[in-house]
């Protein structure tokens, strides 16, 4: 994964216009998949923990970016050149559509965005894939050796989820145009700028998430993320990315919510003397 999202970088760095970004990262994660694909085939898994993890984690994962890419090209290729107002309509009917989608799998989107673990081995080892039981959830058969019975369905949550992340910064461009003096008063007013490690930031969200510490815990991630790059006027990025990141240290995996408790003990210590 490593090498792919160094790839996907230099691609969305290097590019500006949306269409080309997705032609290139389409091509480029079709490759990675099909490397990947042959490398789980000939290789297989050690274990049942392994084989969860990979189609839980590992290959959605590749595989969202094919659907987000695809998803953007043709969002992009059909959005309208009109007024602002225009776009702006145009671009909330797409979140709306594409909310419908968590609205419908409601119940495996919480299992999965709580990290349970309870029925994983029903959704993401390949024996268990039963047509039975997820009647909806079909395209399993149509790649036995490469498809569980819900794989298919993460990489679709974090494919929308980075599409609404992106229509939601292409609205907030345009009514920027409109209310430009607004924001930037507010950012001259307030002047916050985050100066600590971007992955700190993140481990901040996600815990205040874990919580439920906002809106009584019915905000999502990406609103509380989108709400944040504003404040410090910073792109987190593919925060879905770091988290993953984050998971897989071997040690310290809360680094910085570990600072943060270090420095406060630290400093009501020196107040108390």
């Amino acid at each position: 994964m490593k090498r792919l999202n160094t790839e996907l970088d230099t691609i969305e760095s290097g590019i500006e216009n949306p269409l080309f970004i997705a032609e290139k990262g389409i091509k480029l994660v079709k490759t990675v998949l099909s490397e990947v694909r042959t490398e789980v085939l000939s290789q297989g898994f050690q274990s049942q923990v392994d084989e969860i993890n990979f189609f839980k984690n590992i290959k959605p994962y590749i595989y969202s970016k094919l659907v987000y890419y695809a998803k953007l090209f043709n969002l992009e290729s059909k959005r309208p050149r009109g007024s602002r107002k225009t776009q702006v309509k145009y671009f909330n009917s797409h979140i709306d559509k594409l909310q419908t989608f968590f609205n419908e799998n409601l119940d495996f989107y919480h299992y999965y965005r709580r990290g349970a673990t309870s029925f994983d081995k029903h959704y993401f080892l390949r024996s268990e894939a039963d047509i039975r039981l997820f009647p909806e959830n079909f395209h399993f058969f149509e790649d036995e050796k490469f498809s569980t019975s819900h794989d298919n369905t993460v990489a679709t949550i974090l494919a929308y989820d980075l599409l609404i992340i992106h229509l939601k910064r292409e609205i907030d461009k345009l009514e920027n145009n409109r209310n430009h003096f607004g924001e930037s008063m507010l950012h001259k007013r307030t002047r916050l700028t985050w100066t600590a490690h971007k992955i700190y930031l993140i481990e901040l969200i996600y815990a205040l998430h874990s919580t439920d510490a906002i809106n009584n815990g019915t905000a999502d991630i990406k609103d509380i993320a989108y709400f944040v790059e504003r404040i410090f006027r910073i792109d987190l990025g593919d925060y879905y990315r770091a988290f993953l990141e984050i998971r897989m240290r071997k040690n310290g995996r809360t680094k910085f919510l570990d600072i943060l408790k270090e420095e406060l003990i630290k400093r009501m210590d020196e107040t108390d003397n």
